[in-house]
């Protein structure tokens, strides 16, 4: 068994999950490894958890006897940065982009392998702890006629008008314009929306690739705002600047 840190004693999660067997599965392992955990059989029960408890992250069902636990997840995060991980039977490539897009920071498939369960949870955990800790070094980056508010989590063009985005959309840009013309793998930028690198998840990002490509109109020249790096994954394709 790997040994807890002390940063995993003080972390807080509930698992919300109707079967129960599962549940206390999970539960039960996450407890003997240092974590505080909370159960809740549906998304009521969980909502009322919230209102008790300050979690650091959720493992949710997306099955839920009284709802969706996407819709869950969503509204969840609609007024909290709690971080969220969907275990689920759903394993479709569809099914794990609207998850990620809709809610999610991870997605992991039943039947549950404990220890991945866990890594996957420390890493999402280190890394959020790593964001809060960070200052952005430009709150908003201009690219061609783009501009991109890190902090606002907003993508406009320079007359003002917003062009909407996903989550994973967000985040995938976000990097790239960050990496100020580096190409990024697509192992690192499946990292970036998802905490996952298995390989079969990388037709995630290039969905998400193509999906900000028919959003952002090339510039003048032709040049995409998003260029394939053979053998590597991708960079961003026009010059990043402090907006004037």
């Amino acid at each position: 068994m790997e040994q807890f840190r002390a940063e995993d004693v003080r972390a807080r999660l509930i698992v919300v999950e109707d079967d129960p067997v599962t549940r206390s599965m999970i539960a039960s392992y996450f407890a003997r490894e240092g974590f505080l955990v909370d159960e809740a059989a549906n998304g009521g029960e969980c909502r009322q958890l919230m209102r008790r408890t300050k979690p650091d992250l959720l493992l949710v069902d997306i099955h839920l006897p009284d709802g969706s636990g996407l819709q869950l997840a969503q509204e969840i995060r609609a007024e909290s940065a709690v971080g969220i991980i969907f275990v689920t039977q759903q394993d479709s490539e569809t099914d794990r982009i609207v998850g990620l897009e809709l809610a999610g920071d991870d997605y992991v498939t039943k039947p549950v392998n404990l220890r991945e369960l866990l890594a996957r949870t420390r890493a999402l955990l280190r890394r959020r702890t790593l964001e809060r800790g960070t200052p952005r070094r430009n709150s908003i980056v201009a690219f061609g006629p783009w501009l991109i508010d890190l902090t606002r989590r907003e993508l406009a063009v320079r007359d003002g008008a917003v062009i909407q985005l996903t989550r994973a959309e967000f985040d995938l840009l976000a990097a790239l314009a960050e990496a100020d013309g580096r190409p990024l793998s697509r192992e690192y930028l499946i990292e970036v929306v998802s905490n996952r690198t298995l390989a079969g998840d990388l037709r995630t990002v290039d969905t998400l690739v193509g999906r900000l490509r028919r959003k952002l109109v090339p510039a003048d020249d032709g040049q995409p705002v998003i260029v394939t790096v053979p053998g590597i994954g991708y960079k961003l394709g026009a010059k990043t600047e402090a907006p004037s």
